[in-house]
């Protein structure tokens, strides 16, 4: 079987034999300084891949972060975002694994070497094919295994065509096409060099014949990669083809060889960790002493195997080994333990009922979009039988209209009879017209010299006048396409400054409140503060004996101050006290969008832990956002806008995204907006990195550092305080 480690090692060992791949024209053209500069990035990704391997895998993803922000060249962009890729396909986080792929094959089409390119597009081709086989979508896995395999095969990239091939055979065997997926198993065998592709096609090819109960080229194809797992000491491998072995000899009756084989299983197993795999031949032993109906050595085996399950965890085994022992106790009659075992059977099958649910769902949802493309070929097959029907009757036609030729030629051979027949009768009266004609062609004659006098002196009139004519359509042309290009200015015009007067409303709306706001806490804090403070002050100077009236008059007066006071702090607006921030965040984005002709998409992942976040961290990556999107509305013409916020290993991303006009990053001069953006990200230790080119878009990726925030909080907290001790 082919398995994620095996594609990172093929991919490393790509990046490494990069190093000798520089031909003659690029030996001319680069410089000494920029072929060492790209080595040592190359060596910097083998590295981060060798960490990656060796199984320090989320330090290898932080440093890839890390390092792509200043990466330079195109194949080691495109080899860390695969990177990425990997590490979240191998926690099945599908989606993100799906992402970063394409953003890999999106820098790998901007790789010089050919060779190369080549190469990274079959790696990324198979990831996704990967992907979509985990996801269920086993066509569209196929097409991204089909892809792989034109490419490899066209470039003559032997092992990733037999990596493709074995790809598109898992797939043909997950939807039932066994006669697809035998072919390219079988071919698969055919190549020498890789016996990891080998091994899955011996193992697959058994389970094919084993399910179509013709077990003797089962245990042949068995038998051949259990010398080729002995051979290469793969463990995990002969333990799962001798389990696969005993249970073709139990299907036909040969219960003691079964039971040998099992027992090897267990001993390979045991010998290697290879816990579930022990379990199920445990399993599979005391289906076969119950055959053999010695019910107490198969209620110890099934007593044994359980305990086991349910030290690891396995509920599908304790469910199986529960209703097992469930049957011999009632068979021995004793039903009491069979009730006991049934109600712990019941028990966990509860657990993983509701685990199976979201599973379900999934599974439904495949079926339906599997009747939905069988009731697609049912029309395409009416369909091609109309146009059969459509071309028989064109056949018949085509004869029809040669039979009509054939009779219309025989037709015409009989006028052309009767024209020569006819034709010695006029000769006679031609001969007699012959004089007529000499007469009347002199007063024709004479006739046409007339006519071409007569229409040449009306063509010098008529060719200055066309010429006039000519002239003036020209000007009317001109001046038509002159007015669309001036009323497409004003209309440009129109639209630039109908957005700058939404962004001027939106933020005058917003300051208005957040002055009068202020202005009400300055002059709760001012006048009926100061007012309180004074008859403070004056009723203590009346003070000449401990009355307890007037000391109940003091402390009512310091809780009224207070309360005055803590009254003016919280006037000030708080926009997520009683909305969640990512609630907020969408519904602005989405305002924006509707208010004008930009489609805007947000996405966020993972809501609940983005929503959990400091409320002042919240503010600032809320104002963050706000000047993004103010200069893309004033500046970028853009017609579409890309949000995600993805909160991982705690540190939160922004990528802003939109595919406006876009600017050169070398020619740029930050103005106040830009550089506000910059101080609020390094204000909460964060990063930002500008992407753009023109006619292609910008591309804003900011990364911030969430967990652990207490400095940050700290700094924000007491920027917060020295602005609301001026104010008191």
């Amino acid at each position: 079987m082919v398995t994620n480690f095996k594609f990172l090692s093929i991919f490393l060992m790509l990046s490494i034999s990069l190093f000798a791949q520089i031909d003659g024209n690029n030996k001319k053209t680069l410089s000494v300084v920029k072929k060492s500069a790209e080595a040592e990035e190359k060596k910097t990704v083998t590295s981060f891949y060798n960490l990656y391997n060796s199984g320090e895998e989320k330090k290898a993803l932080k440093n890839t972060k890390n390092y792509l922000k200043k990466a330079k060249y195109p194949s080691n962009i495109a080899s860390l975002t695969l990177l990425q890729a990997y590490y979240y396909n191998k926690r099945a986080l599908l989606d993100s694994s799906i992402y970063y792929t394409n953003q890999a094959l999106k820098y790998n089409s901007k790789i010089a070497n050919d060779s190369l390119k080549n190469r990274l597009f079959c790696l990324g081709y198979n990831l996704m094919g990967l992907n979509y086989k985990k996801k269920g979508l086993f066509e569209a896995s196929k097409k991204w295994h089909l892809k792989g395999l034109e490419i490899s095969q066209k470039h003559k990239e032997i092992n990733l065509y037999y990596t493709h091939l074995h790809g598109l055979a898992s797939v043909y065997k997950a939807l039932g096409d066994n006669t697809n997926a035998l072919k390219s198993y079988k071919e698969c065998l055919e190549y020498k060099k890789d016996d990891e592709i080998r091994l899955g096609s011996y193992i697959n090819l058994g389970d094919i014949y084993s399910d179509s109960k013709d077990y003797e080229k089962s245990n042949y194809y068995y038998n051949q990669g259990k010398q080729l797992s002995e051979k290469t000491n793969n463990q995990q491998a002969r333990a799962v083809i001798a389990l696969s072995i005993g249970m073709n000899y139990q299907l036909q009756q040969k219960i003691t060889d079964a039971i040998n084989m099992y027992n090897e299983v267990v001993f390979i197993a045991d010998k290697n960790e290879l816990n579930q795999i022990a379990l199920v031949a445990q399993g599979n032993i005391g289906d076969a002493y119950n055959d053999l109906k010695k019910y107490n050595e198969a209620k110890q085996i099934f007593s044994d195997a359980l305990q086991k399950a349910i030290d690891y965890g396995y509920l599908d085994n304790q469910v199986y080994f529960y209703d097992e022992l469930k049957k011999i106790a009632v068979l021995q009659e004793d039903y009491k333990n069979a009730f006991n075992y049934l109600t712990k059977s019941t028990r966990v099958k509860d657990s993983v009922n509701k685990i199976q649910k979201t599973r379900e769902i999934n599974e439904l949802e495949i079926k339906y979009k599997t009747a939905q493309r069988e009731k697609e070929i049912r029309f395409l097959q009416f369909d091609n039988t109309t146009k059969k029907l459509k071309l028989e009757k064109q056949e018949e036609a085509i004869e029809n209209m040669h039979l009509q030729e054939e009779i219309s030629q025989k037709i015409t051979e009989n006028t052309i009879l009767f024209f020569q027949n006819s034709s010695q009768k006029k000769l006679s009266e031609i001969s007699l017209l012959k004089k007529d004609q000499q007469l009347k062609s002199l007063q024709i004659k004479q006739e046409k010299e007339t006519k071409l006098l007569t229409i040449f002196g009306f063509l010098i009139v008529l060719i200055p006048i066309i010429g006039l004519l000519l002239q003036y359509y020209k000007r009317l042309k001109t001046q038509r396409l002159l007015n669309i290009q001036q009323a497409e200015i004003s209309t440009q015009n129109i639209n630039n400054l109908l957005k700058d007067q939404e962004l001027k409303l939106i933020k005058a709306s917003i300051s208005g409140q957040d002055k009068e706001r202020q202005r009400i806490s300055q002059e709760l804090h001012d006048s009926i503060g100061g007012n309180l403070a004074a008859i403070k002050l004056q009723l203590n100077h009346l003070i000449i004996s401990n009355s307890p009236k007037i000391k109940n008059l003091t402390t009512l007066l310091d809780e009224t101050y207070d309360q005055v006071r803590n009254l003016s702090h919280t006037l000030i607006p708080k926009k997520f006290t009683h909305h969640k921030f990512c609630e907020v965040l969408g519904s602005y984005f989405n305002n924006i969008g509707e208010a004008s002709t930009i489609k805007t998409d947000f996405s966020v992942y993972p809501k609940k832990e983005i929503d959990a976040l400091h409320e002042e961290i919240q503010i600032e990556i809320f104002k963050i956002i706000q000047e993004l999107l103010t200069n893309t509305i004033k500046h970028a013409k853009a017609s579409k806008i890309d949000l995600q916020l993805n909160l991982i290993d705690d540190v939160l991303n922004i990528l802003f995204e939109d595919n406006g006009i876009g600017f050169n990053p070398e020619n740029y001069k930050p103005g106040i907006g830009f550089i506000n953006l910059e101080n609020r990200i390094a204000k909460l230790n964060g990063s930002f990195i500008m992407d753009s080119k023109l006619k292609r878009g910008t591309i804003a990726n900011i990364e911030i550092p969430v967990l652990p925030f207490s400095n940050t909080e700290n700094k924000i907290t007491n920027e917060i305080n020295v602005k609301n001790n001026l104010i008191i």
